[in-house]
């Protein structure tokens, strides 16, 4: 689907004058949310099994409309933010966002006055911007780890849910911190945390929600979220713990000038600490390109889960706090309220002097795209735990639709997160659509895709070490130089299939700053590489990634 063409199951009274400013979260398509209903009913039937418990060859995913998002909001219910629910829906809005998580910090006073008091402003939210899906959610401090984004589908339940939720299995507010691998706390802490993903889990299956999802934040800013723990995090509850941040918020934090000489995109100015995990080498704890180490690195982290042949899906966010050159400030307290006593801060008051900050409006640097069949709550949250998804910074791309199919085969193939089934030496093709972007991004920049990386990786199954963190068969294995071309167009690449199940997964940039990979040239030759601390310029140097699509090898 491009901007350029409305798809035969769009609202025939919408013209492309009414789609989104910047191209892809076509509100104006979905002014009624029973509108991808029908129309999606009517995609492509899957391939008849071929016999009871053996997958059919090949394979047919839906069509998808992407619905633009952001999972890492914080507002005056966080104790370190700064902005009201309506600056950050407006900003939503101006940005194109469809669907947006306020995931508040745990806090004692979050749990007892501020998750209430926020629900009451999401349900006016709700029933004041019906094109916007809003969900509420919490930044769960992981016991022995990090933080992670918990949200659930709107209902009767939804703050119930995470409100025990954040008081029975919070880290910090159990004391639960300790995670060095010799401090005689971090096994309970480490269990605490597999505990709290199985209770979710638990409240879905009961139908106690509709629906929950866990999404780990930020994996190496501090180094403390371990290979295991987070293998232990997936493997607890596969389909309540999705996948992490493969690119954090707080991307101003790099911008020339701004944060001091020694300031890093996403705020990753941090070194190892006793709780960091000590397997990881010193250089991982910035951002490569604006992406996580674990995601940046071909044949790293990321790819070391995906090669036992598991999803684990990728987003990026703004963690919005605090926005660059913003003339705002905090609101001062009245005598005797404090963040514990009210669940919020006081709003903020205008000034005419810009002040600190690192973040980035919801949707106007980073983008999560998200594969639908149809509009809302529970299908968002389905194409984030089905793996449709895809990135960018800067608003590098208007769009992106990736297919992966057998040439003997004549449907539309497998999508993102998607599996497709073939034999040994079967020939395949992948093709990936890019609509390259329409107008300039909020930077003045039109921005221009260099060149489309395909990653292939061979999958193993399970680790034999939980603690590995490398996948050793991974590796860019196609480069297509996409320099000057415009509008829409499909990129066909020949793959094969040979003896043993693999995934494959794209990556592409504009191509300002490149260098040979954290592994190597003969792994990655032209990869994200590190911005000199101080001079890193998100706008300059902007990628986006896909997550993968698997092909299971058959006898393999």
């Amino acid at each position: 689907m491009t901007v350029q063409q409305l798809p035969s199951w769009a609202d025939p009274s919408v013209s492309p004058a009414d789609l989104d400013a910047q191209g892809v979260s076509r509100r104006g398509l979905l002014r009624r949310a029973g509108l991808f209903g029908a129309a999606f009913a009517l995609g492509s039937a899957a391939t008849p099994a071929l016999a009871a418990g053996q997958p059919a060859f090949g394979g047919d995913d839906p069509r998808l409309a992407y619905l633009v998002g952001d999972h890492h909001i914080h507002s005056v219910y966080s104790h370190d933010a700064k902005y009201t629910f309506s600056q950050l829906a407006t900003a939503a809005a101006k940005y194109g966002l469809d669907w947006m998580v306020f995931n508040e910090h745990s806090n004692f006073g979050h749990a007892s006055y501020g998750a209430k008091l926020e629900h009451q402003e999401i349900l006016k939210a709700r029933a004041e911007n019906p094109r916007q899906l809003i969900f509420q959610g919490l930044e769960w401090y992981i016991p022995a780890a990090e933080h992670c984004t918990v949200f659930a589908a709107p209902g009767p339940n939804e703050v119930d849910v995470l409100t025990q939720f954040e008081l029975a299995y919070d880290g910090k507010l159990l004391g639960y911190t300790d995670g060095a691998a010799d401090n005689p706390n971090t096994a309970r802490n480490e269990a605490h945390a597999v505990k709290a993903i199985k209770w979710l889990a638990d409240q879905r299956r009961s139908g106690y929600v509709d629906d929950v999802l866990v999404l780990a934040n930020h994996p190496l800013r501090l180094g403390i979220d371990s290979p295991h723990e987070m293998r232990n995090w997936r493997d607890a509850a596969p389909e309540i713990m999705i996948g992490m941040e493969g690119a954090p918020g707080a991307q101003g934090g790099g911008i020339p000038g701004w944060e001091g000489p020694t300031s890093q995109r996403g705020e990753y100015t941090n070194k190892p600490s006793v709780n960091s995990w000590p397997g990881y080498p010193e250089n991982a704890y910035v951002l490569y390109g604006g992406f996580d180490w674990m995601t940046a690195t071909v044949g790293g982290m990321w790819d070391a889960m995906l090669a036992e042949g598991k999803l684990f899906t990728i987003t990026t966010n703004s963690d919005v706090h605090r926005v660059v050159f913003d003339t705002w400030k905090n609101g001062d307290w009245l005598p005797g309220q404090n963040f514990d006593n009210t669940g919020h801060i006081p709003d903020p008051v205008n000034t005419d002097t810009p002040q600190p900050g690192g973040d980035f409006w919801p949707g106007q640097f980073s983008r999560t795209h998200v594969g639908v069949t149809r509009y809302g709550y529970r299908s968002v949250m389905a194409g984030l735990r089905a793996g449709r998804v895809w990135l960018d910074h800067g608003h590098l791309l208007d769009g992106l639709d990736v297919r992966l199919k057998r040439d003997v085969d004549h449907g539309p193939g497998v999508t993102l997160g998607g599996r497709l089934h073939v034999r040994k030496g079967e020939k395949l093709t992948l093709n990936v659509t890019v609509t390259t972007t329409s107008r300039p991004n909020t930077q003045g920049i039109l921005p221009e895709l260099a060149h489309v990386d395909v990653i292939r990786g061979a999958v193993r199954g399970p680790a034999a070490d939980r603690d590995e963190w490398r996948a050793p068969d991974t590796r860019v294995v196609s480069t297509t130089d996409v320099s000057g071309r415009k509008g829409t167009y499909t990129l066909r690449i020949p793959l094969t299939a040979g003896d043993e199940s693999f995934y494959v997964r794209l990556r592409g940039s504009d191509g300002k700053r490149n260098g040979t990979g954290y592994l190597g040239a003969s792994v990655d030759p032209h990869g994200p590489i590190p911005h000199v601390p101080g001079d890193g310029d998100p706008w300059a140097d902007t990628w986006f990634y896909s997550n993968p699509v698997f092909v299971d090898v058959a006898g393999a």
